[in-house]
């Protein structure tokens, strides 16, 4: 299995009690179409066998489905671990010893904010109930989690609601924006910009080491911010830094909806996202099938629009949250404007505004030589919107954009400047590599033996970048022509040069059995 899952959130029903501001789903009443109780239990073998190690349920509120806990003791029998998500309002003792006989694992509530802004976002006399719950679940010694959504109405009571979880003991914490569906969609109003991301990281890297409280930023919060990565790390209590390794839907997780029907993730609720259904299908053949979970296994660097295209870190990240892209864009291949590195490239673009022309392609120049690729790209684009046959320029734009990974715009700025200089050898290399990383390597091999032509010993990349990629491909011999008419034309090549012959005797030497 190419895919190996690991978790799931399942909506066991869309029934709920509450009409929260927020809802993504915009729960009412159970609609009729629900797995039933056979189906459900069902379910949870097939979720065993195909290995999960946890699962959350979810709704609605799950506490109205009435077998929620038969569901969970299943779960557990198949040696997956059940948590669950709830609005707290039902949660009793008896309910609570039926989530320690089932088996749950964290009893995780939804606390958006202190009495006053989490009443008004759901119920009245909601907060008031959520403490007595967790007054219980801290007399049971049960793992009460908060899930809070952040909003205009609550960011700025993140510090206070930090004291409440802390006087009652909580000690696992998920923050997550509010997106723009469901209900939500209605109250966009509440809907927080972008650049207060960067506060919501702030606010729990002042927090991080406080080991009474664990703050987890869900994957909507992010990405490549030194605090975020930091926080996260400590969370997940790693000793090395980790940063964000892209969405893990139809990848490592998936979604159940209540009716069976399989998606990516189920926050991402368009139909066109849904790849099957359990009455139809089994959820080993909807997860296994090539067809399924395209939008996300199929993404890559270049199909993502504005900064995400050309981000640096683009190839890894592929973009943050898809559902952030889908609800703020309607598109979900746009960029990801709630994004800590985006929002601080744009405010560094912002600056550049004001620079004039040949001081925006000095400073382009030094970010490049200082290693600082992505400011180095922002400042040469602008430059080059007022000097589009600059070659020196252009040249410049190709090396850092293959640098970053935009083997397609490298390839484009190579393009420009051999259109104006055929016999440009750093635009030949350039076209050569570029087209070599796109998957055009015979092409690119031309390129780099042109560029080889048109060079002497005072620049000798070309025989270094084009012996490298004979080699990569398993032309050995081309290799080593290469490589001795390198050592003809620069003495100051042999190091390079046994350097190569190096690589390519642990390529290609055999291995003893």
């Amino acid at each position: 299995m190419k895919y190996k899952p690991v978790t799931a959130v399942w909506e066991i029903t869309m029934g709920c009690n509450l009409r929260c501001k927020h809802c993504g789903s915009s729960c009412e009443g159970a609609l009729p179409d629900e797995l039933t109780t056979e189906e459900a239990l069902r379910l949870c073998d097939d979720i065993g066998r195909l290995g999960l190690k946890w699962i959350t349920l979810s709704g609605g509120e799950p506490l109205t489905r009435k077998d929620w806990h038969l569901i969970a003791a299943r779960l557990r029998q198949n040696k997956v671990v059940p948590n669950i998500i709830t609005n707290g309002w039902y949660i009793t003792e008896e309910i609570l010893d039926k989530a320690a006989e089932s088996g749950i694992g964290t009893f995780a509530i939804s606390l958006d904010g202190i009495r006053e802004t989490h009443d008004f976002m759901r119920k009245e006399g909601s907060f008031d109930r959520i403490m007595a719950a967790l007054d219980l679940a801290g007399k049971k010694n049960i793992t009460a989690g908060i899930i809070t959504t952040i909003n205009k109405s609550n960011i700025r009571e993140l510090p206070a609601l930090r004291e409440i979880l802390l006087d009652k003991g909580v000690t696992v914490w998920q923050l997550q924006i509010g997106l723009p569906m469901g209900n939500f969609a209605e109250n966009n109003h509440l809907l927080i910009s972008p650049e207060q991301v960067d506060e919501i990281i702030d606010f729990t890297f002042e927090s991080v080491n406080d080991p009474r409280l664990s703050i987890y930023p869900a994957d909507c919060i992010g990405y490549y911010n030194s605090r975020e990565v930091q926080v996260r790390s400590k969370a997940y209590r790693s000793e090395q830094p980790l940063l964000w390794q892209g969405c893990t839907a139809g990848k490592r997780s998936f979604g159940i909806l209540h009716n069976g029907d399989i998606l990516g993730c189920t926050s991402i609720r368009d139909r066109q996202f849904i790849e099957g259904n359990i009455r139809d299908r089994s959820l080993t053949d909807i997860w296994s099938s090539e067809d399924t979970f395209g939008w996300s296994r199929g993404i890559t660097k270049e199909k993502l629009g504005g900064l995400c295209g050309t981000c640096k870190y683009g190839e890894t990240c592929l973009g943050g949250c898809p559902n952030t892209r889908l609800t703020m864009n309607n598109d979900i291949h746009s960029e990801n404007r709630y994004c800590s590195y985006n929002v601080g490239m744009r405010k560094a673009s912002d600056k550049l505004h004001d620079i004039d022309e040949r001081s925006l392609a000095g400073l382009g120049k030094k970010f490049a030589h200082k290693g600082e690729l992505q400011l180095a790209e922002l400042a040469i684009s602008k430059a080059l919107e007022t000097a589009p046959h600059d070659t020196d320029l252009l040249n410049y734009h190709g090396y850092v954009n293959f640098m970053l990974g935009n083997y397609s715009a490298a390839r484009k700025a190579s393009e420009a400047v051999l259109n104006l200089d055929p016999h440009s050898v750093y635009a030949n290399k350039g076209m050569g590599l570029s087209l070599s990383r796109l998957g055009h390597v015979d092409e690119g091999i031309r390129y780099l033996y042109r560029a080889v032509e048109l060079t002497d010993e005072h620049f000798m990349d070309p025989y270094y970048d084009l012996a490298l990629l004979l080699i990569e491909n398993s032309r050995k011999d081309e290799a080593c022509e290469v490589i001795e008419r390198g050592r003809q034309m620069s003495p100051q090549f042999a190091q390079l040069g046994d350097m190569l012959h190096g690589m390519m005797s642990s390529m290609f030497t055999p291995v003893a059995v």
